[in-house]
């Protein structure tokens, strides 16, 4: 297989154009949209099974937090040098590399014969996802050199993510319930052979020229990472702790140090001047919120639902089916309706809607009957349904073309980094209230709180987030 993936000279793109009519776009996009369905699936399907995963194992509440942001966390800190390292080495290499690794670790995940093996095979998964992402989306730029069928097979990519987080929880719960949960990161493994065999009748892809930020990469990564334990580490054992307290000025000081250096560097991962947009600046708060609110949701509720409510996984899964139905329906909609009445609209209406399911959510109690918790999260997917396209349209309509890439990559880690950071405070919350209960409603209140002054500021964006400085 290596010598499929890595053609000599000789054969590059000379043979491009017969691989393609052989292999042809369908293929490319299969290849391509499996990886991102991986990705997707793998941030959510663990967490229906978080108690039994402790049960197995062992470890408390920042065990669980680990695992879920051990993936989260990496990816979001590495997304951004990735997309330049698929520039280097070649979209088809490099999600080739990202695909082989992602079926490692998710095979060592599966065997990890304790908790601390699982977090870190669960790093690199979410370091093999950073760099498949990206190259995923150029393939599909790649194999679909027309504008307009290009934009249709980022649609059909796009489903691919949305329905793996539609799916996520149900199919976690019902792996763990049915064959137990080493089978969630088990039911990897089939797909992934099967991306890499379609990958092998995809044309090599060009190597660019793109330069590494790597001091940028390292302080990000020292940033995110020290926050994170910070958070999770004192939540679950108190915030005056000499390790939590270093590890909290770590992450200033790397956070400081990352500005620093993207401010003066030659090559910055993160282009500071990108801020300038009023649009740009918005848009990366208005995803942060929506991830923290979503992700933190989906974590607190699958505790709630087998630890306070006694479900099984299988149960607590299918409790989701209701608020992750009509993600792609409501896609769509929101597409519609941003070319009506320009993104503003619905980006300000998918929010409100989930700030009004997050405040009804404070209501559950200990009896409250789970069809009813059910109903009640539903207005909190189908906010974010909403609100995703709109954002993503206005953010690359208010960037050069040049820097469209570039703003993505940003969108996304940003989206990544409020999950990563939701798990690690909506834990903290649950580990220092003094019931279940009161924890998750602070958890519901703050996320709610956030969600609502995001919509506010999205209310001062252009209408038709027309460009408002130069970026």
């Amino acid at each position: 297989m290596k010598s499929r993936l890595r053609p000599s000279p000789a054969s590059g793109a000379a043979a491009a154009a017969p691989q393609a009519a052989r292999g042809g776009s369908p293929v490319v996009l299969g290849a391509a949209l499996l990886g991102f369905f991986l990705i997707s699936l793998d941030a959510l399907i663990v967490t229906v099974a978080l108690p039994d995963i402790g049960r197995s194992l062992g470890g408390g509440m920042s065990g669980l937090q680990w695992m879920v942001d051990g993936y989260t966390l990496v990816f979001a800190a590495l997304m951004l040098s990735a997309g330049a390292l698929s520039d280097r080495i070649g979209a088809r290499n490099a999600y080739g590399g990202g695909l082989v690794l992602f079926a490692l670790a998710s095979a060592a995940c599966g065997l990890a014969p304790d908790l601390s093996v699982l977090v870190v095979a669960r790093l690199v998964q979410g370091a093999a996802a950073a760099v498949m992402m990206p190259a995923s989306l150029a393939l599909v730029r790649q194999g679909f050199p027309d504008q307009a069928k290009r934009a249709r097979a980022i649609a059909v990519w796009t489903v691919g993510g949305a329905v793996a987080v539609a799916t996520g929880p149900v199919l976690g719960g019902a792996l763990t319930a049915s064959a137990g949960w080493r089978w969630i990161f088990f039911v990897n493994l089939p797909a992934g052979l099967l991306a890499l065999a379609l990958l092998t009748r995809v044309p090599a892809s060009p190597r660019l020229p793109a330069r590494l930020d790597m001091a940028g990469q390292v302080t990000a990564v020292a940033a995110m990472g020290a926050l994170t334990y910070g958070v999770i580490e004192g939540g679950d054992g108190g915030f005056g702790r000499p390790l939590v307290v270093v590890s909290l000025l770590v992450a200033v000081v790397a956070a400081v140090a990352f500005l620093t250096v993207q401010a003066r560097g030659a090559h910055p991962m993160l282009p500071l001047p990108l801020f300038r947009s009023r649009v740009v600046a918005v848009s990366l708060v208005v995803g942060f919120m929506l991830n923290a609110s979503y992700y933190g949701g989906v974590f607190v509720f699958s505790l709630y639902l087998q630890q306070e409510r006694g479900q099984s996984a299988l149960h607590a899964g299918l409790m989701f089916i209701p608020m992750t139905a009509l993600v792609a329906v409501v896609n769509l909609a929101s597409a519609r309706l941003a070319g009506r009445f320009g993104p503003r609209a619905p980006m300000v209406a998918g929010q409100l809607v989930g700030t009004a399911g997050l405040l009804t959510l404070l209501t559950v109690g200990a009896h409250t009957h789970v069809w009813v918790v059910a109903a009640l999260m539903v207005p909190v997917g189908l906010g974010g349904a909403l609100t995703v396209p709109a954002l993503t349209a206005m953010l690359l309509d208010a960037v050069p073309a040049d820097r469209a890439g570039t703003a993505s990559a940003v969108l996304n880690t940003g989206r990544q980094a409020g999950g990563a950071i939701a798990v690690a405070v909506f834990g903290a919350l649950l580990a220092s209230a003094d019931t279940f209960l009161a924890g998750m409603r602070w958890g519901m209140l703050l996320a709610a709180a956030g969600l609502a002054l995001t919509a506010g500021t999205t209310l001062t964006l252009p209408r038709n987030g027309r460009r408002d400085a130069k970026a």
